[in-house]
């Protein structure tokens, strides 16, 4: 390391000299200094939204309790009572992340899953310096969006906005606890709509937005600038782990209706149609004649399913959903997956040359597809093949509908789409046979399965 100082002195002193000789040959000038703008000029600034909004940006600190990484011997109690080892404890983990308080009168606040998941305390800390506890009413894996509830009187709450109506290039600003440090306030524009395919969470439909997310903000709020709710900040993309332009956030419209059904359920109640859809590409467009139409083409009809019942065929183009536009095969997956089950909709379905309003009830998700925790597909959402998806591939199995980001089905290498037809060389035809078949947990397990028509062999341990 070298020191610039002298090199410095010597710039300035040649700077001085040539001064000094322009000073021999002109006459001096009277320094100037500007002064302050005329006090009719107004300065732009979101001061005004923001003292009116940030009472209602809190910040969450979790407790969670994370097991003792040690040497494999350490759990041999033989070998711990001949050493005399105690037992070791779990120890205690202090979490951070941001909350928006939706409802003063209730104390409800939207956070992320990821913020309070596996917490065994949950405290909030107010703008005004005011430290809460906080009662986890529901949390929500697939959507990564948690509720709380605190209590307390003289809260703030946000009004929410339209998420829908956003467009790419809107102002927003993201507020939340970055690093710990406290409230944060950001602003940027929103970059893109609609990502998905990330792989964060099993419903993607995320806010992108260059606006400064950084760890901590997770949870914290994504506004327009009349203070709006229009997002839940969630994460980000960077080599770093710190912001680069590149944050998402689960849109106000989803957060909601996951908020309604944690509030009416404790859960979110997932329905289904029975339907196998996907984006409309180029060349499926130019071979059904579709044009530049938007939406999510129905690949198959499950026998006997509320799509069946209500009359919808493969080769349909679903457009829209009561009224609103769908823009591609994830869109649907999202709207149909939150719409609790019973409900009734209307879909706007492009059928050759003709446009019709097909009217259908949402049947509720089979839940012994969703849960496989504790087994070597934690993290994974499956259900059994129907059977024009078994015609299709000239076998039984099971579909994978779903990964939840940073599980261990993930991590195996399991995607959304895919379709397991064996594992460990043994045939599996539902969900029912996968069970069985890992039942005994083996240590290696070995998938057969089917990806984009073509079979690969995916190895768990």
């Amino acid at each position: 390391m070298f020191d610039l100082a002298p090199r410095l002195r010597t710039i300035a002193a040649s700077a001085a000299i040539a001064a000094g000789a322009v000073l021999f040959t002109v006459t001096p000038a009277v320094a100037q200094i500007a002064g302050p703008a005329p006090s009719s000029t107004s300065l732009p600034t979101l001061a005004p939204m923001l003292e009116h909004i940030t009472p209602a940006v809190v910040n969450i600190a979790v407790v969670s309790r994370s097991s003792v990484e040690s040497n494999p011997l350490y759990s041999d109690p033989n070998f711990r009572r001949f050493f005399n080892l105690p037992e070791q404890q779990p120890r205690a983990r202090m979490s951070a992340g941001s909350g928006v308080i939706v409802d003063a009168a209730k104390g409800y606040v939207l956070t992320n899953h990821h913020v309070v998941d596996g917490g065994t305390e949950i405290s909030v800390t107010l703008k005004d310096g005011r430290q809460l506890p906080a009662k986890l009413i529901g949390s929500d894996k697939e959507t990564d969006i948690a509720l709380l509830r605190i209590e307390a009187k003289n809260l703030t709450a946000i009004q929410t906005g339209d998420s829908d109506a956003l467009k790419v290039g809107d102002y927003v600003v993201a507020i939340g606890n970055p690093f710990g440090l406290g409230q944060t306030v950001t602003s940027g524009i929103v970059s893109a709509l609609g990502r998905s395919g990330l792989n964060i969470e099993g419903y993607e439909d995320f806010i992108q937005t260059d606006a400064s997310i950084n760890p901590g903000n997770s949870g914290g709020a994504l506004v327009t600038l009349d203070g709006k709710l229009v997002g839940i900040n969630t994460a980000i993309l960077s080599p770093a782990g710190a912001n680069v332009g590149i944050g998402f956030a689960v849109p106000s419209s989803m957060a909601i209706t996951v908020m309604n059904q944690l509030i009416a359920h404790g859960e979110v109640q997932r329905g289904r149609l029975g339907i196998g859809i996907q984006d409309i590409t180029p060349d499926l467009a130019e071979a059904l004649k579709l044009g530049d139409l938007r939406g999510a083409l129905i690949a198959n009809v499950e026998p006997g399913s509320s799509a069946d019942h209500a009359g919808l065929k493969t080769g349909d183009v679903v457009t829209a959903i009561d009224g609103r536009p769908i823009h591609g095969a994830t869109d649907l997956r999202n709207r149909i997956g939150l719409t609790p089950a019973g409900s009734k909709i209307r879909l706007t379905v492009k059928r050759g040359d003709d446009e019709q309003v097909v009217a259908a009830t949402i049947a509720a998700e089979d839940r012994a597809s969703t849960d496989l925790s504790g087994t070597a597909f934690d993290g994974a959402r499956m259900r059994d093949a129907s059977d024009a998806e078994s015609r299709q591939v000239g076998a039984s199995g099971v579909v994978v509908e779903g990964i939840a980001s940073g599980s261990l089905a993930a991590r195996t290498g399991l995607r959304a789409g895919d379709m397991i037809v064996a594992v460990n060389r043994v045939p599996v035809a539902s969900v029912s046979d996968l069970r069985r078949t890992i039942a005994e947990k083996p240590a290696i397990v070995a998938l057969e399965l089917i990806r984009d028509g073509g079979r690969l062999l995916l190895v768990a341990r």
